[in-house]
């Protein structure tokens, strides 16, 4: 097992409808929402938390299509804390201007930037930057090795089918680390967690159901591909990205978590065709081996422990509390109950 985990919040900036006046404007109700987010991350950095991610997506729901300008917002006003995308749907964008806005992050923030680039779970982005689904997956694959290829160099000669071609172009700003990390982020796909090995990119999974251990092959599978590639195993680092929520006791985190996951899956099995949510099926993704990590400090550590034992070994875990749709101030007692009670179980534990 790794000898430490991070332990950080990913978010969506849901655009927030439970506590606000709604006689204000649009416009200001989602200002509001965004300031908040702001303080949660300030909040984080203030009690030790690790990382926090903010996604990407182009939905009513979500103020997070430009997540470089939300994490930048924060640079100023933290300190320790790893500026994360959480993913950066890199088939929808142009990798120059991506690296180009991640290494402005990371010189914000001095040093401390990342980049989790995946191909994303919604479809939104693709029409709306006139692109054909149907290159999904080639779109993605070729975007991160020119991304790959200007990370690792300042003057980049390549050419692909989807892009114009670039020849010894310099690509400016560079970051403050002089490597700026970059994740793979992936779901349940064999060959995305093959091709996070052979590139030797560190991998966070993202399980929002059934049982994590069920992952453990695939994990397998992105280490012996890496192995096999010739980068070194230490390199290798597995993050796990669920559905989670801490509350003073497990009853209550329960309750207060299940009306807003009810909501927003019940919202996405309709436009999915999923099975409807029941509270039955939530408490049983919500036990001993389920995906979900709600419920009290301890058992929340106790159970982050349990799904790095049976991955074989994690790096970091961050919860998504966004799809719990709670107000403000249960989401900053959440993050305090995290940072100052949770981390420390897992930090004591881990040899």
């Amino acid at each position: 097992m790794s000898n430490k985990i991070q332990i950080g919040i990913d978010s969506f900036a849901k655009f927030d409808t439970t506590n606000q006046n709604l006689n204000l404007d649009l416009s200001v109700r989602r200002s509001q929402s965004l300031s908040k987010l702001i303080e949660r991350i300030e909040f984080a950095d203030k009690v030790g938390l690790d990382v926090f991610g903010i996604g990407e997506h182009y939905r009513p729901e979500f103020l997070d299509a430009a997540p470089p300008i939300i994490l930048a917002a924060a640079a100023r006003n933290t300190e320790n804390i790893i500026l994360t995308s959480a993913v950066t749907v890199l088939g929808a964008t142009d990798p120059v201007r991506a690296f180009q806005n991640f290494a402005t992050l990371d010189l914000l923030s001095k040093g401390r930037a990342e980049m989790i680039v995946g191909r994303g779970s919604f479809t939104e982005a693709f029409p709306l930057f006139g692109l054909d689904f149907e290159n999904y997956d080639d779109l993605f694959a070729e975007k991160l090795d020119l991304l790959l290829k200007i990370r690792d160099s300042e003057n980049v000669t390549w050419a692909g089918k989807f892009r114009p071609p670039l020849t010894n172009q310099y690509v400016y700003p560079r970051p403050y680390q002089s490597t700026l990390p970059i994740w793979l982020g992936v779901g349940g796909s064999p060959n995305s967690f093959i091709r996070a090995g052979q590139l030797g990119l560190p991998l966070m999974v993202a399980i929002i159901g059934g049982e994590t251990r069920r992952f453990r092959p695939l994990v397998d599978l992105y280490r012996k591909a890496g192995i096999e590639a010739g980068h070194n195993p230490d390199n290798l680092k597995v993050g796990l990205h669920s559905l989670g929520y801490v509350a003073e006791n497990d009853q209550l985190a329960a309750n207060e978590a299940f009306p807003g996951y009810k909501e927003m899956f019940t919202q996405i099995g309709q436009e999915r065709g999923f099975a409807p949510v029941t509270r039955e099926g939530y408490d049983s993704q919500n036990g001993p081996t389920g995906a979900f990590v709600i419920g009290s400090p301890k058992t929340v550590a106790e159970k982050i422990l349990r799904h790095s034992e049976a991955l074989g070994g994690i790096s970091r875990f961050t919860f998504q509390m966004d799809i719990v749709n709670l107000p403000h101030e249960k989401l900053m007692n959440a993050i305090e109950l995290i940072g100052e009670e949770v981390a420390p179980i897992i930090r004591s534990n881990i040899t």
